[in-house]
């Protein structure tokens, strides 16, 4: 918000600079100090002192805090718009791969706290001289709820990274195992490192990634990107259950942030797991899932609403007419069929299904160009999920409807990718420091 829009100029947390007066002043400087001098930055990134929500403006738009128990994007209520990356590191070398977090989790507490990045060590040539530290789209805008959430993958801790990370493994964090049906495009699949960005703004999150993958030059080279709008899941008592763009209610039934229990049993890791510098942690799963808009748009509505195993308009199960009535998978028919088909989506994905194990889904809808195959639409669902154990909840999970699911006739699976997120960074310290420190 701007003094224009009738609010306070966008502040910083230290010293009241705006985000432009740091771009156009003397303290930005250019990419090219890299990361070894950018991790020297100081700044308010490390004050430790709450981000300060403007005065008057809505509270989707204000700053998330970036330090914590946990990183943030997890259990915070799922923003409108997604940037995700994936990376490839180039340094072998643990120590740079040190630098480059610490450099990004410095990043991260200035771009989340709605500040430009910025670097200390301006030297001597003159401002407009050099390219400037940040590259400027998000100047004037809010913080839009910004989270920046980072993940390690599994060929990160493998002999050839060089790393010697072999040791600090997590027996949860191995490739994922092919699923009956899938199609998966290896250059948009896996990762060394992963940064999800999730804001309320789609241009304040594709800026947070633009700048982390400037810092990354000569560290890690960017891999794969995928935008997404439209959060396809309510991860908040307070939301809305949105629709997808099969025109569905989606993630009715799903985890709540504020539900402490149901996140400690199922998405943080514990102690008892291990190892001890992912606990407090989490598991992301991504999956990019095309929908056969062909089939599906051609399919009556009385099949889409069996295929799926709720009513299109209202969300309620079947059988049922509110969205949030319980499923109820043991209802008939009169003549003694199941109310909810026994191929239905909501029925293979239930926790009744499978053992009582739930994730919390934070997926977004994507859309991109049509590519030659006869005018279908490439979009659907850019699937994100953690969990606290890969192997207890995804894999039998994705097994389960692989198999099962109805769903599986209206779409493809054409990425995947695990990461293990580590627990967030207290003031001062950095993202991945109990396993890099």
């Amino acid at each position: 918000m701007t003094a224009a829009d009738g609010g306070e100029p966008e502040r910083s947390r230290a010293g009241g600079v705006t985000r432009r007066e740091v771009i156009t002043g003397a303290v930005a400087l250019g990419v090219g100090v890299g990361v070894d001098r950018a991790i020297g930055a100081g700044g308010g990134s490390g004050s430790g002192h709450p981000p300060k929500p403007l005065r008057g403006e809505p509270r989707s738009f204000r700053a998330v805090p970036f330090h914590g128990t946990h990183q943030a994007g997890i259990a915070t209520p799922a923003q409108e718009y997604l940037t995700f990356a994936a990376f490839d590191l180039t340094a072998r070398s643990r120590a740079r791969l040190r630098s480059l977090m610490i450099a990004w989790t410095r990043a991260a507490a200035q771009l989340t706290a709605g500040e430009p990045y910025r670097v200390s060590g301006a030297g001597g040539a003159p401002l407009g001289s050099r390219a400037p530290a940040d590259t400027g789209e998000a100047v004037g805008l809010p913080p839009a709820a910004l989270t920046l959430t980072f993940g390690f993958g599994p060929s990160l801790f493998s002999s050839s990274s060089g790393l010697g990370l072999g040791a600090s493994v997590p027996a949860e964090l191995q490739p994922l195992p092919p699923f009956e049906g899938e199609r998966l495009e290896p250059a948009r699949s896996g990762g060394d490192l992963c940064v999800q960005a999730c804001a309320n703004d789609p241009q304040v999150a594709f800026h947070a990634v633009h700048v982390l993958r400037r810092i990354a030059a000569g560290a890690a080279r960017l891999r794969w990107s995928q935008l997404g709008f439209g959060r396809t899941s309510a991860t908040s008592r307070n939301q809305e259950t949105l629709r997808n763009l099969m025109g569905f209610k989606d993630g009715t039934d799903n985890i709540h942030g504020e539900d402490a229990a149901r996140m400690d049993r199922f998405v943080w890791v514990g102690a008892a797991e291990g190892p001890p510098w992912m606990v407090g942690g989490s598991y992301l799963v991504a999956r990019r899932i095309s929908i056969l808009f062909d089939s599906w748009d051609a399919t009556s509505l009385h099949e889409q609403e069996r295929t799926i195993g709720r009513h299109k308009h209202s969300g309620a199960p079947l059988g049922r007419e509110a969205e949030y009535d319980p499923l109820d998978l043991h209802a008939r028919e009169a003549d003694g069929s199941p109310t909810i088909p026994n191929d239905a989506h909501v029925r293979i994905a239930s926790p009744e299904s499978n053992e009582g194990q739930r994730i919390l889904r934070r997926g977004y809808s994507y859309s991109e160009a049509t590519g030659d195959d006869g005018g279908e639409l490439d979009a659907g669902l850019f699937f994100i999920a953690f969990q606290r154990s890969v192997e207890r909840q995804f894999v039998p999970l994705q097994s389960h409807l692989a198999g099962f699911d109805a769903l599986n006739r209206h779409t493809l699976h054409t990425s995947s990718a695990v990461f293990a997120c580590p627990p967030g960074a207290a003031p001062g310290g950095y993202v991945g420091e109990h396993l890099l420190g």
